[in-house]
């Protein structure tokens, strides 16, 4: 039995070149997934998937893995993601549900439901830098996807901008953090903070940094989460759009109330 030539995906053919060899072998809607927020000691962790057309009307300037971009320019790729791709999807992870859970398996799971929630069926999928089980279709993580395939840095954007305009949300808040400049993660201007006013209600108190500073290490993360003095945030695993709305087109809708996922974690073979 002869088995299909081998396919060699070069450097130089750019950003687009994975999902043009893919599509070349009959894999016509290629998904990408990524998240944002691994690394942040406080808010979401933010998981997004999206698919984008064939050929040129899927093309979009300046499109790169968010890390690499301006602010501005995100805004602008954002915008240009949201209005060609054929589906998009974004799925917010509360820091309690980080805590409870555990950050890899949020991930998965939060990866997972983008995918599964895209309204175009993904028929093969890229993921940055781990493998996901469980979509339904092949699928191959990447390294450093968001660098060098297209879709993966539209998921990767569309998870940036949707978790920095959370925590700008946040900063209103929590004003005491700085949340609007640093986006959550540590640096030296969080952790003064962190030691000045202790943690918040939007901090994830699994992380040592955090525990440490809540003066309650020895106790489980839920026991030490304090009480905020404004509406709680969301619960577990929101997803954005919502599932039964047009994913992708209309960029304005409100988070929907949240989506159970507690069938992901028995996937995971993890136990809370």
């Amino acid at each position: 039995m002869l088995t299909p030539a081998r396919t060699v995906i070069r450097r130089e053919g750019g950003l687009y070149a994975m999902e043009r060899a893919l599509q070349r072998r009959g894999f016509r809607h290629v998904a990408g997934a990524d998240e944002a927020g691994r690394g942040a000691c406080a808010g979401p962790l933010v998981a997004a998937a999206a698919i984008l057309p064939e050929g040129r009307r899927g093309e979009i300037d300046e499109l790169a893995d968010s890390k690499l971009l301006t602010a501005p320019a995100r805004e602008r790729v954002y915008a240009e993601v949201v209005a060609r791709a054929l589906a998009w999807s974004v799925v917010i992870v509360p820091p309690t549900e980080v805590d409870q859970r555990g950050l890899h398996v949020c991930n998965l799971a939060a990866m997972r439901r983008a995918l599964a929630s895209l309204q175009t069926r993904p028929e093969y999928v890229l993921t940055d830098g781990f493998p996901v089980d469980g979509l339904g279709a092949p699928g191959l993580a990447v390294w450093k996807g968001d660098r060098v395939a297209a879709c993966v840095a539209a998921a990767s954007v569309l998870a940036k901008v949707t978790r920095d305009r959370l925590m700008v949300e946040l900063h209103d808040r929590f004003p005491d953090y700085g949340f609007a400049e640093h986006k959550g993660y540590i640096t030296d201007e969080h952790s003064a903070a962190l030691t000045r006013h202790g943690p918040c209600a939007e901090h994830r108190f699994s992380y040592v940094n955090v525990a440490a500073a809540s003066g309650r290490s020895n106790r489980p993360p839920r026991a030490r989460r304090p009480v905020a003095a404004v509406p709680a945030g969301p619960e577990p695993m929101m997803l954005w759009p919502a599932p039964e709305g047009t994913v992708g087109v209309a960029s304005g809708e409100q988070p929907r109330p949240p989506v159970p996922v507690g069938e992901d974690e028995a996937m995971e073979g993890e136990k809370q």
